[in-house]
């Protein structure tokens, strides 16, 4: 067998791995198949890449940091401005506490895609991370960002003339233009005002609008759970709450409003699976301790 036809075939037994949590078996596999390749002097730098990257994933998944970083380096090494093992190296940086390095990561990765919400939700998190640790100076300590070229940057590109599209149909797979986030991100500050003054409908209106336009926008989401609640609209809460873990699994106020959803449903078990899943997030949450001492109570 050709050593790029049995590369293939590991990679394959590894991502089968992954995707049933053996992470431990996918990156010794992963490894097996980057063996072959550098043993054949196979030159396939993507390729080599994407295996360096997958073994990431997997050392990220199992908490082995170190060796994550070590990966994401020399995927980017052989394939400059990948966003997976940017993305990655950000995550495990952030684990380790090394919030500056993350933050360069996470901004690099924006700078070749900017529709990446979890690069959006990581910048904002090292930024307050950032400020509590080095106080308004924070920036004047961080390392360079690079300078992504244009080459490396992808754009959204409208499809070719010939093509016929449903306008009735949704377009999952268009990246917001620098025009659409901006006109959501308009709809989506109208709402929080509507939600100030306390009118959830018409704050519902402006971020159905808002999704419409960018619908990786976790926060609007969470927003318009919010408004679900006060409506007592409790299973609309739930979707749009699960719709935002989909973008970031680790929300906070995701897992809260569902949490509080389902216990309006008497959904009482499912109610604690969540405030058991932000207690593993933020074990010094307040308000989810206060609402799992109800939940204990009326599971009694």
């Amino acid at each position: 067998m050709a050593p790029s036809s049995q590369s293939a075939d590991l990679k394959r037994a590894g991502n089968e791995q992954f995707r049933h949590g053996q992470y431990s078996q996918a990156a010794a596999l992963y490894g097996r198949a980057l063996a072959v390749l550098e043993a054949a002097g196979d030159a396939n730098a993507e390729e080599k890449s994407v295996l360096y990257s997958n073994r990431a994933a997997c050392y990220l998944k199992d908490g082995n940091l170190s060796l994550c970083i070590k990966d994401c380096s020399d995927a980017l090494e052989l394939v400059a401005f990948s966003i997976k093992p940017l993305l990655r190296r950000a995550a495990a940086y952030e684990a380790l506490e090394r919030y500056n390095l993350a933050y360069v990561d996470y901004k690099t990765v924006l700078q070749i895609d900017c529709s990446v919400q979890a690069a959006h939700d990581g910048v904002n998190r090292m930024t307050k991370a950032l400020l509590d640790k080095d106080g308004l100076q924070w920036r004047q300590k961080l390392p360079p960002i690079p300078t992504v070229p244009v080459s490396a940057q992808k754009r959204w590109e409208p499809p070719p003339a010939g093509n016929k599209v449903n306008a009735a149909a949704p377009v999952t797979n268009q990246v917001p233009t620098a025009a659409t986030t901006k006109q959501a991100n308009t709809l989506k500050l109208e709402g929080n005002e509507f939600v100030k003054k306390g009118n959830y409908k018409k704050a519902v209106e402006k971020y159905t609008q808002s999704l419409k336009l960018h619908k990786l926008e976790c926060a609007t989401y969470t927003n318009r759970a919010l408004c679900y609640l006060n409506l007592k609209q409790y299973k609309e809460a739930i979707q749009d709450c699960s719709e935002a873990l989909k973008i970031d699994p680790k929300n906070i106020k995701a897992f809260y409003r569902r949490a509080q959803a389902y216990k309006e449903l008497k959904d009482y078990k499912s109610s604690k699976a969540d405030i058991n899943s932000l207690l593993k997030i933020e074990p010094e949450n307040g308000a989810a301790k206060k609402l799992l001492q109800d939940l204990n109570k009326l599971l009694k």
